[in-house]
């Protein structure tokens, strides 16, 4: 009986999302070509500068367009910049606009826009805010040029306004990205490959996006985020499917062409589909990670996360987020393992054997008093689920009063900005993941920072820790750069501003007819092609 009841609900789930797909989708839709895509979480936030969560990088993708762009050889290359200089004093960088820019609804994209996008990027990204200590002045020169004049010279320029996942500098036009950039904004005008159809969005259910024909892509072959994009659909829909059974039926039954991730116990179901590619698109993986809130108790004393720190095994998140051992593996580094600032320097802490008696005592020793611990989880997201499931099992071993706080992604992430005690909506720790990009240098690796209010969800404050980064991007070779990145991570292993938790490969489907999918830690929607 349970198993005819569930089967029907899912059924049911899928009818109701197909319907509703259906519903929306008009005469002139129907004649071109639809793409219709299962992503990873619900969108609920359109801002990509507000926010770090990747259903919004990548919603941000489709419908703005970047400076410069990091292509499939980690090199920076122009993409909405035509041509750039730097002075010979290297204080002064000149960029010049392309031709054919405009917005979607009709403006020229001026230098006033990209100016304010940055300015406004530059608040809230961890690389963007070190740009911003650099920066004396952005300026005008006239409609298409701008220019940036740096009090010192600052050699990761390109690198910053280039870099490939969250926070993405985005391009907004001036009138909304002059929105304070702790206030979500609201309006999806830009001047990327698409256009979000808002008033066809349904929250929890269907976003609606079209080509924008106006678009004019660079002559160069994509990779990665650079190069031409080049739409090849006229329409894509992001038909949400929460329960994962009704994503893989949809899939198989062929009503959606792309399932975006599959939960490692459901690959084997669409691998026997003849007409379903089962791929990973992501070349360094991503890597989990168990966050801390250092504002309220108990973890803002750092005893109790050396607590949870002496009890984490990474082989059982591995499993848990990536079943197959061959897609999962330890990673006990702060940096992304197989990339040059990974290192081991007091990775003891993490390989070690676990220590219940020393965590108890820790937890003990904190003052700890019975209070209640928000482990906040999203059932939708099976990445971040499954760490949470390991989780409260540890914290519970350790004596602590955990209670799971159950929604879906698209509540967690508004949730986790709040600063307020647990009682008052806040929460105590929450897991996500990262793709490996995002966390190869101390430039990038936004929860490990230690600057408090101006640091990601969790804002730790850690004096050392900043001084370390800081010496990082002032160290003149990659040799000294690795030596502080050591430093970091010694320092982090002591103070937990969170636990790396496992690498792991994200699979992702989809049908056979599609084509020029491109191999990237983000997924882009343009140079599909849909036979």
């Amino acid at each position: 009986m349970k198993r005819s009841l569930s089967i029907g609900w899912r059924s049911a789930a899928l009818a109701v999302a197909l319907a509703a797909s259906v519903a929306f989708t008009g005469p002139a839709a129907a004649q071109g070509k639809v793409l219709k895509f299962v992503p990873e979480a619900d969108l609920r936030s359109l801002d990509p500068i507000w926010t770090t969560a990747y259903i919004t990088r990548n919603h941000g993708y489709m419908v703005y367009d970047v400076l410069f762009a990091t292509d499939a050889n980690f090199k920076i290359q122009p993409q909405m910049v035509d041509k750039w200089e730097v002075s010979k004093d290297n204080l002064t960088y000149t960029f010049t606009l392309r031709d054919g820019l405009k917005f979607h609804d009709g403006a020229p994209v001026r230098a006033a826009d990209c100016i304010a996008s940055v300015e406004r990027w530059a608040k809230r990204d961890v690389f963007g805010q070190k740009l911003a200590e650099m920066t004396e002045s952005w300026t005008a020169v006239n409609d298409k040029t701008f220019r940036l004049k740096l009090k010192k010279p600052f050699p990761y320029v390109l690198e910053a306004l280039g870099k490939p996942s969250s926070n993405v500098p985005f391009i907004m036009p001036e009138r909304i990205a002059k929105t304070d950039a702790f206030t979500q904004v609201t309006d999806p005008t830009g001047s990327g490959p698409f256009k979000m159809v808002k008033e066809q969005w349904v929250p929890g259910n269907k976003v609606v996006y079209v080509k924008n024909t106006d678009y004019v892509p660079r002559k160069e072959a994509p990779s990665w985020g650079a190069g031409g994009k080049v739409v090849k659909v006229d329409r894509v829909e992001w038909i949400y499917i929460p329960d994962a059974a009704t994503a893989a039926a949809a899939l198989n039954g062929g009503e959606v062409d792309w399932w975006q991730q599959v939960p490692t116990d459901l690959v084997a179901v669409v691998a026997r589909n003849k007409e379903i590619k089962v791929e990973s698109v992501d070349p360094l993986g991503s890597i989990g990670l168990l966050r801390f809130n250092h504002l309220q108790p108990p973890f803002n004393n750092q005893k109790m996360r050396q607590a949870v720190l002496a009890v984490v095994s990474q082989a059982d998140y591995a499993i848990a987020v990536a079943g197959d051992p061959k897609n999962g593996k330890p990673c006990p580094s702060y940096f992304t393992c197989g990339t040059p600032m990974a290192n081991t320097a007091g990775a003891e802490a993490l390989t070690g054997k676990r220590d219940f008696d020393r965590a108890k005592a820790l937890v003990k020793e904190a003052g700890y008093k019975g209070e209640k611990v928000i482990l906040m989880t999203a059932t939708d997201q099976p990445i971040v689920h499954a760490q949470a499931l390991v989780t409260q099992e540890l914290l519970k071993k350790i004596g602590l009063n955990v209670e799971l706080a159950a929604s879906d992604w698209g509540t967690l992430i508004t949730r986790r900005s709040s600063k307020e005690p647990v009682d008052k909506g806040g929460w105590s720790v929450f897991h996500t993941w990262f793709v490996g990009p995002d966390i190869t240098t101390p430039a990038l690796n936004s929860p490990l920072r230690g600057a408090g209010e101006k640091s990601w969800f969790g804002w730790p404050t850690d004096a050392k820790l900043e001084e370390l980064r800081d010496a990082w991007f002032n160290a003149p070779t990659l040799a000294e750069q690795k030596k502080v990145a050591e430093e970091m991570q010694k320092r982090a292993f002591e103070t937990v501003p969170y636990v790396p938790t496992a690498q792991f490969i994200i699979p992702t489907a989809f049908r056979s007819n599609l084509s020029g999918v491109i191999v990237s830690p983000v997924t882009f929607l343009w140079n599909v092609e849909k036979k």
